[in-house]
């Protein structure tokens, strides 16, 4: 099966990092895993993924501790941290934890750091199926420059691909849906890990149970689009995103420049979604425990930007806090159906503070979002000849269900700063 066939439409879940950065306990997935069970997976929302160093016993926020000891097998691959994912004793790994979130009718996701833990090299422990060890493996010029946790693999070493296949093979008994891979996407000291991506792909196809092969962090360097669509399933645009205006009014450049590109198992991902309560263990992103700084408005402008481009849409609060305005954004049925099923996204214009996008959808409707960037209300303008779209055309306001009126082809309307009216055109 091709891997494009794992994630036909643009994945929806929620991911541990925003909110718990690398401290969060299996008491946290099992209640996100609940809330996202009773009251979003009607609407197609269903990974469930724990983010960075679930295998660091003394993890405690956002922060890395720097050469610290690492939970591992006998086999050089990183295991649960038994602390903080009890049901992982006995050698289960995530397995108990993964069959839970599946009981939910949800799937299970982890990430991983590109590379061969610095711990076992050192250490030199043996690599399943291979004569060769961890140190006959690794690269260790080849290193993140902001986790200590791993040196890359040298995909010329004997032994390389064994790595590899045995990792995935473990997650595949464990019940992994979902892959988040770091430090491979891009990188500040290095170009994109190419190799590792081939690797970790031939790991993926070999061990018998699909997974969406998620890439990070970015910007994933557009030039090689094709070789992303070829390895993955999803790869960041933008390095981590967080609630401030300016990351967001940056992101649509970084749409524009990756028009074209979403398809079905080929996502250009934003990255998650800072809503609700977030930063709750953080120190990153200028700030610590909060709800989102975005206001309202700019809310609502994330949401119809990553829908219409039709980014994975990625939560990243503390599900169990949100308010009905913060679970309004995530069940609007009418957005996720655009998301889900529409194609072709584009800018269409942007002129001062206006930005049009437009989408084409199902049986001659048409999408169009009209985003205020500026930083007072403005009254703006949405030409349907521009869109193409024929004189008896109905509008509807996707946010507020509202009715919008065509005169002279066109429709205007007073939009909030940095706010947006996203519409359905027939």
């Amino acid at each position: 099966m091709s891997h494009r066939n794992v994630a036909p439409y643009p994945p929806l879940g929620w991911n541990s990092w925003d909110c718990y950065g690398a401290a969060v306990t299996e008491t946290e997935i099992r209640g996100n895993a609940d809330y996202m069970a009773e009251h979003l997976k009607a609407y197609g929302w269903e990974y469930v993924v724990v983010d960075i160093q679930w295998y660091e016993p003394q993890a405690y926020s956002s922060q890395y501790r720097p050469f610290v000891p690492l939970e591992m097998d006998v086999f050089s691959r990183l295991i649960p941290a038994v602390n903080r994912f009890p049901s992982a004793a006995g050698g289960q790994g995530f397995a108990p934890l993964a069959e839970y979130v599946h009981s939910l009718g949800l799937k299970f996701g982890i990430h991983i750091m590109r590379g061969i833990p610095r711990q076992v090299v050192h250490n030199n422990t043996p690599i399943k199926g291979s004569d060769s060890t961890a140190r006959d493996i690794a690269h260790t010029n080849s290193i993140c420059p902001w986790n200590t946790d791993m040196y890359g693999v040298d995909a010329s070493k004997d032994g390389a691909q064994a790595y590899y296949d045995s990792l995935f093979e473990l997650y595949a008994e464990w019940g992994v849906d979902f892959i988040k891979v770091d430090d491979i996407a891009a990188s500040r000291l290095y170009d994109t890990h190419r190799d590792e991506i081939r690797m970790i792909r031939e790991a993926i196809d070999r061990c018998g149970r699909p997974m969406i092969l998620s890439l990070s962090p970015g910007p994933a360097p557009v030039e090689y689009a094709d070789f992303f669509e070829e390895n993955a399933n999803m790869w960041r645009v933008t390095d981590d995103f967080w609630d401030l205006w300016p990351l967001l009014l940056d992101m649509f450049d970084r749409c524009s420049k990756w028009e074209g590109r979403p398809g079905p198992g080929c996502w250009p991902d934003c990255d998650m979604l800072p809503l609700g309560h977030i930063g709750i263990h953080s120190v990153d992103g200028g700030g610590t425990d909060r709800y989102t700084r975005f206001t309202p408005d700019e809310q609502l402008t994330m949401m119809t930007l990553w829908s219409i481009f039709r980014s994975p849409l990625m939560f990243g609060g503390e599900l169990r806090d949100n308010d009905e305005w913060t679970l309004s954004l995530l069940t609007n049925r009418e957005v996720l159906h655009m998301h889900r099923n529409s194609s072709g996204a584009r800018q269409i214009s942007r002129e001062d503070q206006s930005i049009v996008w437009s989408a084409v959808g199902e049986e001659g409707v048409q999408y169009a979002a009209l985003f205020n960037v500026g930083d007072v209300p403005c009254e703006l303008s949405l030409d349907l000849e521009e869109l193409g779209v024929g004189e008896a055309a109905e509008a509807l306001e996707l946010w507020s269900h509202q009715s919008a009126t065509i005169q002279h082809r066109k429709i205007t309307a007073l939009v909030p700063a940095h706010g947006v009216q996203l519409y359905r055109l027939k």
